[in-house]
């Protein structure tokens, strides 16, 4: 299904929504962040500064409540997942595929049903660029594109007073169906306006990672080089880039507190940090990441080299947040050249 939209209906369609939460990037004190919506939608926006995969895996979730009463049995209360359906606008391709690579972590091998649960009522309504969000973007070198519609429902691209609207799953197909009379049909003119900004946006110049095909073995082969420390000798393991990033996924589990007579609490997932130094503590008191060089080196093998090895893909989307929010000028583009350079 391909329609156009006047971008004055945009806000039309978004009301006959009325069966889901719509959320969309707004600005606030300077920053892009997604937020439910209630009347206008505008998306003419920088990428956010926080991907959207928290709609499907929350920073924080219970899953269940336990009491512990003196001689009786523990009662454990399982916490279910909140069937809220969500319409996100304003997805850039970087966040799209993002998803597809959370959906392989938590459904490929083992059947998350907590992230499972929220992601089935989570539909993108994605945006392409047009042009690169920021400096520091680099999809392409990933094997993403500036207009990919990978991880979408529907896939917008902006015309200049109107919207190219494509369904890309079923999902994506019902709501543009209950966006009804809203929507025209595309001309030929618009078709070839359409192939024309794709074109134009994929021959943008991005920040290019060399030879990507080489880069899980260089990286494998790098295990022990020196230039780990040496390149994570800024780093202050603050976790920013982790917690921006569209595809890191470590967690934690914990049991809180919330009574002491009787014992009460819930088991909660947390996000986890790999740049954190405590990450990998052992209760011997033992890490074998020690230092941040060692972190460092883990984030980006991940990103490249584990994580190909897993699902044949990298991990990284090329989003570029984690360089443009890093503090202290930590950048993973030039890491990944740097030391796959000096193996050779």
């Amino acid at each position: 299904m391909e329609k156009i939209l006047a971008k004055n209906k945009l806000d039309d369609w978004v009301a006959a929504l009325s069966d889901y939460q719509v959320s969309a990037p707004i600005m606030e004190d300077d920053i892009w962040s997604y937020q439910s919506v209630n009347g206008t939608v505008q998306l003419e926006h920088s990428n956010t500064v926080q991907p959207p995969k928290g709609f499907s895996f929350p920073q924080r979730e219970v899953f269940f409540s336990f009491e512990q009463i003196k001689g009786e049995p523990p009662k454990l209360t399982p916490i279910q997942p909140k069937a809220v359906r969500h319409a996100v606008f304003g997805v850039r391709p970087c966040d799209g595929a993002g998803a597809v690579r959370m959906d392989k972590v938590f459904s490929d091998n083992i059947q998350d049903n907590f992230y499972l649960s929220r992601r089935s009522n989570v539909a993108y309504v994605g945006l392409a660029c047009n042009k690169p969000q920021g400096i520091n973007c680099f999809c392409k070198s990933v094997g993403g594109s500036p207009v990919s519609s990978e991880g979408m429902d529907v896939l917008m691209t902006d015309l200049g007073d109107r919207y190219f609207v494509a369904a890309v799953t079923e999902t994506g197909k019902a709501l543009m169906s209950a966006g009804g009379k809203v929507f025209g049909e595309p001309s030929a003119d618009d078709r070839k306006l359409l192939q024309k900004t794709h074109a134009d946006a994929v021959a943008q110049p991005q920040r290019a990672i060399n030879n990507l095909d080489a880069v899980p073995g260089k990286l494998k082969a790098s295990f022990n080089s020196p230039l780990w420390e040496e390149l994570a000798r800024a780093c202050i393991g603050c976790g920013a880039c982790t917690f921006l990033c569209p595809t890191c996924h470590c967690f934690d589990i914990n049991d809180e507190s919330t009574g002491s007579s009787p014992i009460k609490g819930n088991r909660v997932r947390t996000w986890d940090n790999c740049q954190f130094p405590d990450f990998t503590m052992h209760t011997s008191g033992h890490n074998p990441r020690e230092n941040q060089g060692a972190r460092l080196r883990q984030r980006v093998n991940h990103k490249f080299q584990y994580f190909h090895e897993n699902f044949g893909m990298p991990q990284c989307t090329g989003c570029g947040r984690c360089i443009t929010e890093c503090s202290v000028g930590v950048d993973i583009v030039n890491v990944v050249n740097k030391v796959t350079e000096h193996v050779g």
